[in-house]
């Protein structure tokens, strides 16, 4: 990992001040099966596109909202793969820009592209469609569990 990745997600425990952010990401296949990530530009490292879920938003809205937002693309959710918030699995995050200690939870989805054109969002340094055998090594440490059940087949996880 590069030296923000490294801070960022560096292992820590929750304290008092550690908020508790609810997200939705989804993992969004082309037509060959290819899966896209995005190189996130806080930290340069690959990641599921998605965010947080706001006030008054249902998970899918949000998962739907985030992924047209970070890549210009219409989706369709088609299942729940899992709820991801395990601390020890690089959870808890601090976000540099200010210093903010966060407890990320995330809903991950399974969806389908109905339209749009791939168009990077000022978030993402890149969009890229990868071939499920051969994704990158830089991924972002919270998206890596998911997508390892997601290789494996396995849906309905609570991490």
């Amino acid at each position: 990992m590069n030296p923000i990745a490294e801070k960022m997600y560096a292992q820590k425990a929750a304290d008092a001040n550690t908020r508790v952010r609810v997200g939705a990401a989804a993992i969004v296949r082309d037509s060959r099966g290819w899966i896209l990530l995005e190189k996130r530009s806080d930290c340069g490292l690959w990641g599921l596109p998605g965010g947080r879920i706001e006030p008054g938003e249902s998970v899918r809205e949000a998962a739907v909202r985030e992924v047209k937002e970070e890549t210009g693309l219409n989706i369709e959710i088609t299942q729940l793969l899992g709820v991801y918030s395990e601390p020890d699995e690089f959870r808890i995050v601090t976000f540099l820009d200010n210093g903010d200690v966060v407890h990320l939870v995330d809903i991950i989805l399974e969806a389908k592209i109905i339209s749009g054109e791939l168009k990077p969002s000022s978030e993402s340094e890149a969009l890229q469609f990868f071939n499920p055998d051969a994704l990158p090594p830089d991924i972002v440490p919270p998206a890596r569990t998911p997508l390892h059940d997601f290789l494996q087949g396995l849906t309905g996880m609570i991490r």
